[in-house]
Formats: structure tokens, sequence, C-alpha cells
């Protein structure tokens, strides 16, 4: 029997990965919200500006600021609120739905967890490491 390898999978060594479960909360055809961008609205929050918060994750201005742009249209209202530069320099805020969104999301992310903990055990003894690979 042919098995299907995903090369995906195959570039990295498992053997000190730890499976997770990730969570992303979809609307039409937008990821609203996701693990990716909730840390993006987390450092947003430490650094006060989105180009910042970009830089903290390796990525551009313009990945950054499209991320939060997807998050402000898909929420009833906006999660970030940034300010034009100029002779002080530009910035971005979290609004108070913000600082909800990420506590919401964070209690989702330690239930889900929790609720998964026994089969996430089963399931994690399935899979290939290194050492089956070679």
């Amino acid at each position: 029997m042919d098995h299907f390898i995903n090369p995906m999978c195959s570039r990295y060594d498992h053997s000190m990965m730890k499976p997770h479960l990730s969570f992303r909360l979809i609307l039409g055809d937008d990821i609203a919200l996701g693990p990716g961008k909730v840390q993006l609205l987390e450092a947003i929050r430490d650094t006060g500006s989105i180009a910042a918060a970009g830089r903290e994750m390796g990525m551009s201005y313009k990945r950054a600021w499209h991320l939060v742009d997807t998050m402000n249209r898909c929420f009833e209202s906006p999660l970030v609120e940034a300010s034009k530069g100029g002779a002080h320099g530009g910035g971005a805020q979290l609004t108070p739905r913000a600082l909800e969104v990420i506590a919401l999301y964070r209690r989702l992310e330690a239930r889900a967890r929790k609720a998964t903990e026994t089969e996430m055990v089963k399931l994690s003894r399935h899979l290939a490491t290194h050492a089956d690979r070679s």
C-alpha cells in the first residue's frame, strides 16, 4: 500500500516538537482571528506600533497592516486604532474590544487544551518521530 508523505511535514525534525491544536475564527472567506493575529495584537499592545509589532514577529509592515485591517473589518468595531505619523511619529493602540477579544481567545485556548488533553495524548502516540522516518 502506498503511503502519502506530506512534504511539509518531512522537512522538520519532529522529535523535538510537541503537537498542539490552534484555533481560527473564520468569518466568510476571512480568518477573523487566530493564533498569529492574537500574537500580533499582543505585540501591538506591548510596542504601541504596528510596524514595531510586525518587526518583532518577523513580518513586513505591509503584512502586519493587512492582518490588522482584516481583523478591524471582521469585528463590529475596530480592534486597533492607528494614528498617522507626523512630527511626533505615529502609533497604534488596542481598543477595549481588542483587550476583551484577546482574553476570550486565550481562555478558549486554555479550555480547549484541557478538554482535549486525553485525546491529544492518544493521537500523539500515532505521530511520526524523526527516528521513525530514518
